[in-house]
């Protein structure tokens, strides 16, 4: 069997979600079963639009509200977890991460809480009494002490006390408020966990994990299966053979690449609609920086020729694209870039400069299709009002703003 590469790109945007608009309202069940499906949900905490694990989400569900994923997180059906970095993560998955993280995950958060626990177990199991007899615990109800020198970006002792804790597993986020992590113990978070016996192996969940993998992604090559999941080491192709074998995997081609594609057979069903041309791309969206799309930069340059750089932590004077650049879906391709910022008070979403792909002019449809992608993501943010300040080439602002102008929905031009 062998695809083409946009076959294969409708069969990985199926697999994440990303290849049609929903057809129905948003609920909390979606909002789960999204999350399901992608395995992770990666956190992190820039906010300069929506903080990512909400635009994650937005760009597959449309408008929702983002306190579903915090409910869904306060009522137990996710937790969080070291994964791929912090991750949301289905609660029935808890204890294969659990073991992993204990017996085989390597990562610098985990690094870094065992050195708390070598050095400063005294004070942590102090800690743990503090939240066994008071409750649950947010870092900002303890003061800080001295200066902000310490290690872990400068965190207050507490902090890296209750990221240790919760790195081993002692402590659980129990919720979040204001998107800070509220940490309580883990019995009484996941009281689950005491009754479960028989835990699998790091080798079990190793192989569950990149089944995992390989199921998210919809298509990838051998190389890129570890970085999902963080596990090592990185995979080869006769590291699959046996999966292969046993009909876990399939093994095929796709058209450019010297190196073979695996697709799940839990995904037989997409591969067959795929091979058929009955997967179509229409969906348009604006792509977190931290979409599982793009965590693979390699992946990302293969499978939609996007060379996208995560540029938030560059210095401002090495950074090509932006602060916060959101890769654009356009109908199966990734035709370009954008930095944008929600200004909340004044209303406005600002775009601060869009690049197009090189060597791919858009067509009117294209622009049509991101106009409007601009605005449904505008209006969820509470920022309706939408400007563009530039972009390259420099008339491709001037046709979004025209679209922006005639649409029905509120906006206006820079």
């Amino acid at each position: 069997m062998e695809l083409t590469l946009q076959q294969a790109r409708c069969l990985q945007l199926a697999a994440q979600g990303l290849l049609q608009p929903p057809t129905k309202a948003a609920t909390r069940a979606a909002l789960c079963a999204c999350i399901e499906r992608m395995g992770l949900l990666q956190i992190d905490t820039i906010h300069v639009v929506a903080r990512s694990p909400y635009l994650v989400l937005f760009s597959r569900l449309g408008n929702y509200p983002q306190a579903w994923l915090d409910e869904a997180l306060a009522n137990g059906e996710l937790f969080e977890t070291w994964a791929h970095e912090a991750c949301f993560a289905p609660m029935a998955d808890l204890l294969a991460h659990r073991v992993f993280n204990r017996e085989a995950r390597v990562h610098w958060g985990l690094v870094h809480a065992q050195k708390s626990h070598s050095q400063q177990r005294p004070e942590l199991d102090q800690l743990l009494t503090h939240i066994r007899e008071k409750g649950a615990v947010k870092s900002s109800d303890f003061d800080r002490v001295g200066g902000g020198n310490n290690p872990w970006w400068g965190w207050k002792d507490e902090k890296r006390w209750l990221e240790a804790l919760f790195a081993s597993g002692e402590l659980m986020v129990a919720r979040r408020e204001k998107f800070q992590r509220v940490y309580d113990l883990t019995e009484r978070v996941a009281p689950q966990l005491s009754a479960l016996v028989d835990a699998p192996s790091p080798e079990q969940v190793r192989q569950q994990f990149l089944e995992k993998s390989v199921a998210s992604l919809g298509i990838t090559q051998a190389r890129w299966i570890h970085d999902y999941y963080r596990s090592k080491p990185r995979l080869k192709d006769s590291d699959l053979d046996a999966l292969v074998e046993q009909g876990l995997l399939l093994r095929l081609g796709v058209d450019g690449w010297s190196a073979p594609a695996y697709v799940h057979s839990s995904q037989a069903a997409l591969l067959k609609k795929a091979l058929a041309n009955q997967l179509e791309a229409t969906h348009s969206a604006l792509l977190s920086p931290f979409d599982p799309i793009v965590w693979d930069r390699e992946r990302a340059l293969a499978m939609f020729g996007l060379d996208y750089r995560l540029e938030c932590y560059t210095p401002e004077a090495k950074r090509v694209h932006g602060y916060f650049v959101l890769p654009i879906l356009c109908r199966g391709e990734l035709i370009g870039r954008l930095d944008a910022k929600a200004h909340r008070a004044e209303g406005r979403f600002e775009v601060k400069v869009l690049h197009a792909q090189p060597g791919a002019p858009w067509t009117d449809t294209q622009i049509q299709d991101v106009a409007q992608a601009l605005q449904r993501c505008a209006h969820w943010h509470g920022t309706p009002q939408v400007t563009i300040n530039a972009s390259r080439p420099a008339k491709l602002a001037a046709a979004l703003k025209r679209v922006l102008r005639a649409s029905p929905l509120e906006s206006s031009d820079a």
